[in-house]
């Protein structure tokens, strides 16, 4: 969501998802909220509208200034489909359901709002686009998938997904220099890692998405930072999944910045949604 400053508005949006939303984490200076969503099908999807609804009608792009990349309003809408593993641990599912839902709310949007989206992700048997290409390609070689063939005027327009989990990851360096930090994401991006160097205020960031979390977790992006240059402290955006954080020694969760009061399933548990046992979440 391209809104990170207006602390009313952002309860209003939380307010508009109900049950479902378990956490906003809200950035003034990325201007910029994630918001995680989970619940069944119709739940998640029906939370999404609502919030989606009231930011097109109460947000404008126009005037928006960010550290954060951004094609509109509300930004990007990815749907995962997580199961519980054996052991009860929640793990990626089947796509299937994700890519439906995602197809669902891009054509609600289009229809509804007018509002044009973008999809990534798997379409039938084609691996399809992924988010990185959206921002590349978009009103440049690529046209929306759903909606007008413009920008919508005040809400740009969004990137609707179907996808795996992801853990978004940001990691803060000492030394306060933006060149320095888009070397590093550019030396320690990897399949399964993705990277931006960002300044943010007066202090730059290495972003990163986990994009295969259960294989690169926090502390193996974290190391490949720290190897470079000095990092001043760590920032989970958003939630994980259990399973990632135990992957990590509990000697090290305090330094990585993650905790079990950070994982899908406690939340979910908190909210009364099924004790973490299965979701389809909305990021």
């Amino acid at each position: 969501m391209s809104e990170g400053r207006q602390t009313a508005f952002l309860r209003k949006l939380e307010d508009a998802a109900g049950v479902t939303c378990l956490d906003v984490h809200a950035d003034a200076d990325h201007h910029r909220s994630v918001l995680t969503l989970a619940g069944d099908d119709a739940e998640v999807e029906g939370a999404a509208r609502r919030l989606t609804e009231a930011a097109v009608a109460g947000l404008d792009l126009t005037g928006h200034s960010g550290a954060h990349p951004r094609r509109g309003i509300v930004d990007v809408v990815p749907f995962v489909h997580v199961e519980p593993g054996p052991d009860g641990r929640l793990v990626d599912a089947p796509i299937g359901p994700a890519a439906a839902a995602r197809d669902r709310f891009a054509a609600w949007a289009a229809d509804a709002l007018a509002l044009p989206c973008f999809l990534y992700g798997p379409v039938g048997d084609d691996p399809g686009a992924t988010l990185p290409q959206l921002r590349r390609e978009a009103w440049v070689s690529r046209s929306p998938d759903t909606g007008p063939a413009h920008p919508h005027p005040t809400a740009g327009a969004a990137c609707v997904g179907a996808r795996p989990v992801l853990v978004a990851y940001n990691l803060w360096l000492a030394q306060p220099d933006v060149a320095l930090a888009r070397r590093v994401a550019a030396e320690v991006r990897a399949p399964g890692l993705r990277t931006l160097g960002l300044a943010v205020g007066d202090r730059v960031q290495v972003s990163c998405n986990l994009i295969e979390p259960w294989r690169v977790g926090p502390g193996a992006a974290f190391d490949a930072v720290a190897d470079r240059v000095a990092v001043a402290g760590a920032e989970l955006v958003g939630l994980l999944p259990l399973a990632v954080l135990e992957a990590e020694p509990a000697s090290r969760w305090e330094a990585l910045g993650i905790g079990p009061d950070r994982t899908i399933e406690a939340r979910l548990e908190e909210a009364g949604l099924d004790g973490g046992r299965s979701a389809r979440t909305g990021r």
